[in-house]
């Protein structure tokens, strides 16, 4: 196709120097260009590769509204480094680049490295881009998090997402727990942590009845 293609351009660029009656002597210039062409598709060209559609880079990222209103709830919204960097973030999860947003939270960290909001997105953000799966890395930023802030209700709670997000449903329930715990009884999130730990308490119940276990009841 490709041999056809610079065929069809030759004879197409004949006719055009006729109609436009172009100076016979000059003809050698165009004709140059198109040995040019001819040439420089020989010579790297590949027309024995067989076609493929092109995919887009990137497909767009559904990202949860109502966990991004707790995590600016649970860590500040106006003013802080985590709402700045986070908004950024989201906006590249929007359109599908989650590499690029984990960057803006290394970047962050970078910047700020004594900041848990910074940490726990970052960690956040690496088991997302892991496939939801929480790698060494991931786990290093929740680390970090945690042993920044040891009293602070965020860290526990977004780590004991990844772990849900990972399938690792026991492991979560008690780092919910934990979150709630320290969460003050007035904090306009509670109600939401407190909703979220008792599904998952449930779920944990139903597994452990279908699969013959005796339940745990909550530890709160």
């Amino acid at each position: 196709m490709g041999w056809a293609m610079l065929a069809s351009m030759a004879v197409v660029a004949v006719l055009a120097l006729v109609l436009l009656r172009y100076p016979r002597k000059l003809w050698t210039v165009p004709a140059t260009a198109l040995m040019l062409g001819a040439a420089g598709y020989a010579w790297q060209g590949s027309p024995g590769l067989p076609g493929h559609p092109v995919v887009p880079g990137g497909q767009r990222v559904a990202v949860d509204q109502g966990l991004i209103d707790l995590r600016d709830a649970m860590f500040g919204k106006y003013g802080t480094y985590a709402w700045s960097y986070g908004n950024l973030a989201d906006g590249m999860l929007r359109q599908g680049d989650r590499e690029r947003a984990v960057k803006v939270w290394q970047g962050a960290v970078r910047q700020v490295p004594g900041d848990v909001a910074l940490w726990t997105g970052f960690g956040s953000a690496l088991a997302e881009y892991d496939g939801n799966q929480i790698s060494p890395a991931a786990q290093f930023a929740f680390d970090k998090a945690l042993a920044l802030s040891p009293e602070h209700p965020g860290p526990p709670f977004f780590y004991g997402l990844a772990l849900i997000r990972a399938n690792r449903f026991a492991e979560a329930e008690p780092w919910w727990e934990k979150a709630v715990a320290l969460t003050p009884e007035k904090a306009s999130y509670r109600p939401a942590l407190v909703a979220r730990l008792l599904t998952l308490e449930m779920f944990l119940q139903e597994q452990a009845r279908r699969e013959g276990r005796p339940a745990a009841g909550p530890a709160r």
